[in-house]
């Protein structure tokens, strides 16, 4: 299921997770017994589905994205995979439905949407997890591009991972760090 998934992205151009985050993800659910996830955005659910798969039978995933084509892929394979009914998706733009979010106390918020809104992503979800719950972001090396040094030809996003990479790190209420997983991965729990 998560070949045929990871294919299908592939195949349609569809930017999804490298396997090896995938991997990551749900090691990180199963240690937690993660219950209680936010994804903010969804694509074609390749990354929701590792997470879907590793969680608790009770467990719950919230995952947002407004393109609904997308998540219609998406809600096929976790339909198949058993695990529609573990997953809400919310079709709308994440800036739209996180300052009213009504969940808090979540383990883990995983981030993998708009680069240009990481920022924002970031300081309205830390407030949504418990303490100790995780905040893990994808793309954080950008393909290297992040961690060199600025040039007249970055790309607005390569601008936005790299100032969102000092915000993440710096975060007054993480202890944060970037490992070389995939294109890069942040991982931060909340202390405070």
């Amino acid at each position: 299921m998560l070949l045929e998934l990871e294919q299908l992205g592939q195949h349609d151009g569809i930017p999804i997770v490298s396997r090896e985050t995938g991997r990551l993800l749900s090691t990180l659910v199963h240690a937690m017994q993660a219950n209680r996830i936010l994804e903010i955005g969804t694509a074609y659910g390749y990354s929701t589905l590792w997470m879907a798969l590793a969680q608790p039978p009770a467990g719950r995933i919230w995952t947002i994205d407004p393109d609904r084509e997308r998540t219609a892929i998406a809600l096929d394979f976790l339909r198949r995979a058993g695990k529609k009914d573990a997953v809400e998706i919310i079709n709308a733009p994440a800036l739209d439905v996180l300052p009213t979010f009504p969940q808090h106390n979540l383990d883990i918020v995983f981030i993998d949407a708009l680069k240009p809104e990481y920022e924002r992503y970031l300081e309205l979800s830390v407030p949504l997890l418990k303490r100790s719950g995780l905040v893990i972001v994808d793309n954080l090396l950008w393909g290297g591009r992040a961690a060199s040094e600025p040039s007249a030809a970055d790309t607005e996003e390569t601008k936005a991972i790299r100032a969102f990479n000092r915000t993440f790190l710096q975060h007054p209420q993480l202890d944060a760090t970037i490992v070389a997983v995939g294109d890069g991965t942040g991982i931060g729990a909340r202390t405070s």
